[in-house]
């Protein structure tokens, strides 16, 4: 049952002159927002996106290595790995959500307590013999500490930004893609010539040594609420058609979105390219969706219609699927394709921000609402990927190997773009 922080004040006969005062004097000192401190704290929320999201979206270098080993090389739920690691995240914010404003004079500890835990599940990975262990450490652990930290580090972010919320968050989730770029290669680097044991651990030090710095610039703009207990979500919003439209566009952009970031290095292999070039196209990838997710994260602060940019961006993401990535042939076209697939595809998540406005006065329930949805999704990700590709390379479209999954991944993001039909309803705010 999700529930969400109501804050419960005294009754109205109760209150006196002095609530009065204190409330005026919290007014008057109550930090600006979009200014000063929040450019701090979006810093902060910067390289924890950096450090820890960005090690998630490099997952298919892990992928292609393990499919490589011999102690895993039989295994069919490698992609299991990394699609527990990111929809633990996702599923979680409905419960997340409520229990860190409820416990907001826990924020910062939470936001400590869940980077340790990351750090700690991929030094216990590095131990692992077997993919079930590499699920629960690189996958389970991992995704419980980055969403134990996370959602602490949003709601700060939505109290420092407001009229400016759509570029903030566009700026956020431009760290995971930035160093996207680079941590595939890095990635590949160390595992070809270290192991995935060694690798694990160099990764685990880098993260604890980047954030740890910036922990003292996580801090809230709100003071903690002295009243506050647990109630329903405000659910007001699910009786405005709208809300389904965008959930069912947001599912089936969920049940496809990462695929190719899974799989696009085990194609290059398949036509003969280097792991090199694998992880040249997770970089293209992440390099278009920081451009992406920053235009369009530009372009909702300036618009209501969000469900043209939920067109733009899922039709496009379709068609450069069955085109660029079907007939693809060569590394060049391969390029194409990330950089298409990276800008469009991957600014569809900053548009849940706006959904939030669009729909409720509220926008963190409809955030997370959508969230768990991509989780649904993503969960199943992995099996259904699985089960897709399989016999060997040959020719044509697809390498005939990846035909059916190119075409999943092509039809879900066509269904995804008919959010365009909730254009007629709209609500006018």
């Amino acid at each position: 049952m999700s529930v969400e922080l109501d804050t419960i004040y005294p009754a109205r006969q109760r209150r006196d002159v002095g609530d009065e005062e204190e409330t005026n004097s919290l007014v008057q000192t109550l930090a600006p927002a979009d200014t000063g401190d929040a450019w701090k704290l979006l810093a902060g929320a910067f390289v924890i996106e950096a450090s820890l999201w960005g090690f998630l979206l490099a997952f298919g270098v892990f992928q292609e290595y393990y499919s490589k080993q011999p102690e895993f090389q039989d295994e069919s739920n490698i992609a299991v790995i990394g699609t527990v690691s990111t929809s633990i995240y996702f599923l979680g914010a409905p419960f997340a959500t409520p229990l860190v404003k409820r416990f907001q004079n826990w924020q910062h500890l939470m936001i400590v307590g869940g980077w340790a835990l990351c750090v700690v599940s991929l030094v216990a990975a590095s131990f692992a013999t077997n993919i079930t262990a590499l699920i629960a450490t690189q996958g389970f652990l991992y995704g419980l500490g980055f969403l134990t930290l996370y959602f602490p580090v949003l709601s700060m972010l939505n109290e420092w930004f407001v009229q400016r919320r759509g570029l903030a968050y566009g700026v956020m989730y431009a760290g995971g893609g930035l160093s996207g770029i680079g941590f595939p290669f890095l990635l590949e680097a160390l595992l070809s010539k270290f192991g995935f044991r060694t690798t694990l651990r160099a990764v685990a030090v880098a993260q604890f040594v980047l954030v740890a710095p910036i922990l003292p610039l996580m801090k809230g703009r709100l003071p903690p609420s002295s009243h506050g207990t647990l109630r329903m979500f405000d659910l007001s919003f699910l009786s405005q058609p709208l809300f389904y439209c965008l959930a069912i566009s947001n599912l089936f952009q969920g049940f496809a979105f990462f695929i190719p970031s899974l799989y696009l290095p085990s194609f290059a292999s398949a036509l003969g390219l280097s792991g090199t070039m694998g992880a040249l196209l997770l970089a293209v990838i992440n390099l278009a969706t920081v451009f992406g997710q920053i235009s369009f994260g530009w372009l909702s602060d300036r618009t209501n219609n969000v469900v043209l940019l939920v067109f733009v961006s899922s039709f496009v993401s379709a068609v450069a699927t069955f085109t660029l990535w079907g007939f693809a042939t060569s590394i060049q076209t391969l390029i194409a394709y990330s950089l298409i697939y990276g800008w469009f595809g991957g600014a569809f998540v900053i548009l849940w921000t706006k959904f939030g406005s669009v729909l409720s006065d509220d926008p963190r329930s409809v955030f997370s609402m959508m969230a768990f949805g991509r989780g649904i999704g993503n969960i199943a990700l992995g099996p259904i990927s699985s089960f897709l590709v399989t016999g060997l390379a040959t020719s044509g479209y697809g390498l005939g190997k990846f035909e059916p999954l190119i075409l999943y991944v092509g039809s879900l993001m066509l269904c995804s773009s008919m959010g365009i039909f909730g254009w007629s309803l709209k609500r006018r705010r």
